[in-house]
């Protein structure tokens, strides 16, 4: 076999591949099988056909046919290793010369990775937020525990804000009750916002077996986005009690003896969760600078295609969960569809370039992934989606995704070598030494593209 490679644009090659014949032998022997196995002829026994009856009965030609589909793929792969391209996606491939007992040549055109020069990275410098933790932000944490603690008592009085009642809702449009516009025994806390709008300034100042009416945009049901005349009943109305900060109060809601130990936890975990939000943060802005040093070409089919998954993505796992549609969700985000097709473009674009340039990171500092590393990020994947480790790690396996685990976690890894070798700087210009945070902070990853894709096996 012969072949040779020409270069189309930075992310497309053609290859042009010569066969000799007898390399067909196999590939021949196996077609003339598989259509004995398919076929009978009066007067033979299913699978002891001749070739030349074969030949005879349905045409050579369908023979030849089925031998260059079976030999195809070898062909190619053999040339593709060959020539030591790296392809992404299925080839396109031509069958340009085919001469019973002579030759067979074809050409294969196919996106491959651009080849990258990645130059010196360790002039990065990024500025993320210092880890401050106030005093207000310990109030509003040790507020937030306090709130977990409310307990409830009825009362007999108007409803006042912050009280938890228990209401009946009837919906009217155009005068007409809604079928589903009707619900009983709701619980609500006034001032959350979790209901309609309107509802907490009717009924402030109602007691318990009154009534008021109001008018609202009704939020979903058969008559979303519609003004309704909305009917509440308040049957029960409890007053929130909020436990006193003290000792006894942290003896409660932690494992502390004292109000004070319980403050210095929370200013502990603060810090902590800031310190987390500042190693994403710098991931993040170093890689945005990595972005703009490397000029990397995408094949435009991998690019159409990402964008393609990402929105259906989108439009049928994300938005089908919540009961949204396209148009509903661009309504609600203030965006027009061109405004968003461009946003995904550019997600789609910085996601493929993170990959491409993370990857050849990983074959130049030589970076490998360990079983544990590989083990430790399959059980936050896990975590993440909502399954057991073994769950997950099954539907891995099984859907043969592990060599994309590998690549998240190697790329990750790369991302690392970059981010020590940048210089990050907090608000304040103190130098941040990030070692600590290693362990915590999620790595940035381009998941869920295309350029992962082996290459395909081709058919004529």
């Amino acid at each position: 076999m012969k072949s040779a490679v020409e270069t189309l644009n930075p992310t497309r090659v053609r290859l042009t591949v010569e066969v000799p014949f007898e390399e067909l032998k196999p590939s021949l022997d196996a077609a003339y099988k598989k259509i004995n196995q398919q076929v009978t002829v009066k007067g033979f026994r299913q699978g002891k056909i001749p070739a030349r009856v074969i030949d005879q009965r349905f045409g050579r030609g369908a023979v030849l046919e089925e031998a260059v589909n079976d030999a195809l793929p070898k062909f190619y792969t053999e040339a593709v290793n060959e020539g030591e391209l790296n392809v992404l996606g299925q080839p396109e491939v031509d069958i340009t010369e085919l001469k019973d007992g002579e030759l067979l040549a074809f050409t294969a055109e196919v996106d491959i990775r651009p080849a990258l020069e990645i130059p010196d990275y360790s002039g990065i410098e990024v500025e993320v937020d210092a880890v401050e933790v106030s005093d207000e932000d310990i109030d509003k944490s040790v507020e937030q525990l306090r709130e977990r603690f409310a307990t409830t008592s009825p009362v007999e009085r108007a409803v006042q804000d912050g009280d938890v009642l228990t209401l009946n809702l009837e919906a009217k449009v155009d005068g007409e009750v809604l079928e589903d516009g009707v619900a009983e025994g709701v619980t609500y806390t006034v001032g959350s916002g979790e209901l309609l709008d309107g509802i907490d300034e009717a009924v402030k100042g109602v007691e318990a077996g009154n009534s008021a009416t109001f008018t609202s945009e009704l939020k979903g049901g058969s008559a979303e986005g519609k003004e309704a005349e909305v009917k509440v009943e308040v049957t029960e109305v409890k007053s929130r009690e909020l436990p006193e900060l003290d000792d006894d109060f942290a003896q409660l809601a932690s494992e502390f003896d004292t109000f004070e130990e319980l403050r210095a936890d929370s200013r502990k975990r603060l810090e902590q969760m800031k310190k987390y939000d500042q190693a994403t943060q710098a991931q993040e802005k170093v890689l945005d600078e990595l972005l703009k040093l490397v000029e990397v070409p995408i094949p435009e089919k991998l690019l159409a295609d990402e964008i393609e998954t990402r929105k259906h993505n989108l439009v049928n796992h994300q938005l089908g969960q919540m009961g949204l549609d396209l148009a509903k969700y661009l309504e609600i985000q203030g965006k027009t569809e061109e405004e968003f097709d461009a946003e995904t473009k550019e997600q789609a674009e910085k996601g493929i370039k993170t990959q491409f340039i993370l990857d050849e990171l990983v074959n130049k500092e030589k970076l490998n992934v360990s079983q544990e590393e590989l083990t430790e990020h399959l059980m936050r994947r896990a975590q993440s989606s909502g399954m057991s480790p073994d769950q997950f790690a099954q539907a891995v396996v099984e859907g043969g995704q592990v060599p994309m685990l590998v690549g998240e976690v190697a790329r990750g890894k790369a991302l690392a070598v970059v981010v020590e070798a940048a210089t990050v700087k907090d608000s304040n210009g103190e130098v941040i030494d990030l070692d600590d945070e290693d362990e915590t902070a999620e790595t940035v990853e381009a998941e869920g593209t295309d350029a992962e894709a082996a290459d395909e096996k081709p058919e004529a």
